[in-house]
């Protein structure tokens, strides 16, 4: 029996997202449901968030599995009345699967078009009575839903891990790991990808480079470069000329060169490749640790089993206006902003740690997080003692692993998407 044709509706929101969970999902959807379009046709609808750069768009109309994508700016109107700015048609069967945004989402355009939801699950899962399917990351979260519900719940593993281990997502080059056959000990740097986090995150991660490459020559650096981030706009944030905090961390220039590949060259010679390809996990996941803001840097890490020192300078609270959810929403309102971002963080400094994704889950201090008024050298000197002592790298590696679920989540998820068009057939 001929399979009838179905949409899928994929919704999403955050750059993260778009990246590490929508990527694998519809590849794994094309590999169980085939390439007809005819039968098969997967559209990507985004939400608003407070992370989004603009270009998520962009990431997800570059995915070969994905026919359609519906950009943020006209979620609300799609929500409200069903019409999408295209005037899209829908097919009368099809399956609404939820990979980032509110979980309500799904109950109110599952119900409107008449299709079954499966909602991807990290944390919590909500709406049990109304969502048709759960897949879950761990199975503490199926464990807190009411026992009449279980049956619409199954663990899946962790979508991140899926995307990380995705062998197609390998970056070509790394020029400068590859030093004539020398044992390297590459370091990866991710001072964030917007304003209020590069302003600060920049030079006191090139500075702790300069430091620790002046006393361990060995050490290479990366900067895996975010898709919603260009070049320009990044080395700018080295140029003393054009961000303050380049001497309030002691920090002299970079540069930006193509040698032939994209590199900063510091005024001290130091050479740090910048990876345009992404994700890098491919690289990431060689580098013996990472100096990286807080944030969606450290639950990619945390997934890659990568040690990190996690970074929060205070040399100015008022720029730290990249929190997630509405924390951030609060400190970016105009006028009023300013002061709220203060008082966030303020509030936020005061609490004790478990501010990266990895202690969070594991309710613990798994890997370092530095907040105050934070010095190259004083990074610098942790980083090597890290590196002098491979065996405490070694026990981060293994509580990292410990903490988030299994790989495969993709094709699992996937899975649940097939059998609902079947139960509906």
């Amino acid at each position: 029996m001929t399979m009838p044709a179905v949409d899928i509706l994929i919704l999403s929101n955050g750059p993260g997202e778009v990246t590490t969970w929508v990527r694998p999902v519809v590849r794994a959807l094309r590999q169980k449901l085939g390439n007809n379009r005819s039968k098969v046709r997967i559209s990507v609808i985004l939400s608003p968030c407070p992370n989004a750069t603009g270009k998520e768009t962009d990431i997800a109309r570059s995915y070969p599995e994905v026919d359609r994508v519906q950009s943020a700016e006209h979620f609300w109107r799609f929500l409200l009345s069903g019409k999408t700015q295209e005037n899209w048609d829908w097919r009368s069967r099809g399956v609404v699967v939820f990979l980032g945004g509110d979980q309500f989402f799904p109950v109110v355009i599952g119900k409107r078009l008449g299709y079954s939801t499966v909602v991807y699950a990290e944390w919590e899962a909500r709406w049990h009575s109304l969502i048709d399917r759960f897949g879950v990351m761990k199975p503490e979260v199926a464990a807190r839903a009411s026992q009449k519900y279980a049956h619409k719940f199954a663990v899946v593993g962790d979508l991140m891990a899926e995307a990380a281990s995705d062998s197609s997502l390998v970056s070509s080059h790394l020029s400068i790991a590859e030093n004539q056959g020398q044992m390297t000990e590459l370091i990866g740097l991710l001072p964030g990808s917007k304003a209020a986090k590069l302003s600060q995150g920049v030079p006191l991660t090139l500075a702790a480079a300069e430091y620790i490459h002046a006393k361990r020559p060995q050490t290479r650096f990366v900067i895996p470069v975010a898709p919603t981030l260009d070049l320009q706009t990044l080395a700018s944030f080295a140029n003393p000329q054009k961000n303050p905090f380049v001497e309030t961390f002691g920090f002299s220039s970079a540069e930006l060169f193509h040698d032939p590949a994209p590199v900063l060259k510091t005024a001290t010679g130091l050479t740090i490749e910048l990876l345009t390809q992404n994700p890098a996990y491919e690289i990431l996941s060689k580098c013996c640790i990472c100096l990286t803001t807080v944030g969606a840097n450290t639950a990619e890490l945390g997934s890659l089993a990568v040690p990190m020192i996690v970074l929060l300078p205070t040399q100015q609270l008022d720029a730290m206006r990249a929190w997630d959810g509405l924390p951030g929403l609060l400190a970016n309102l105009p006028g009023v902003g300013s002061a709220f971002a203060k008082a966030i963080n303020w509030f936020f400094l005061r609490r004790k740690g478990l501010l990266a994704w990895p202690n969070i889950w594991a309710q613990e201090m798994v890997v370092p997080e530095l907040v105050g008024k934070l010095q190259p050298q004083d990074v610098g000197e942790m980083v090597l003692n890290y590196l002098t002592h491979p065996e405490k790298l070694e026990e981060i590696r293994a509580k990292l692993r410990s903490i988030r679920g299994e790989s495969g989540a993709a094709q699992k998820l996937a899975q649940l998407v097939c059998e609902e068009i079947g139960d509906r057939g």
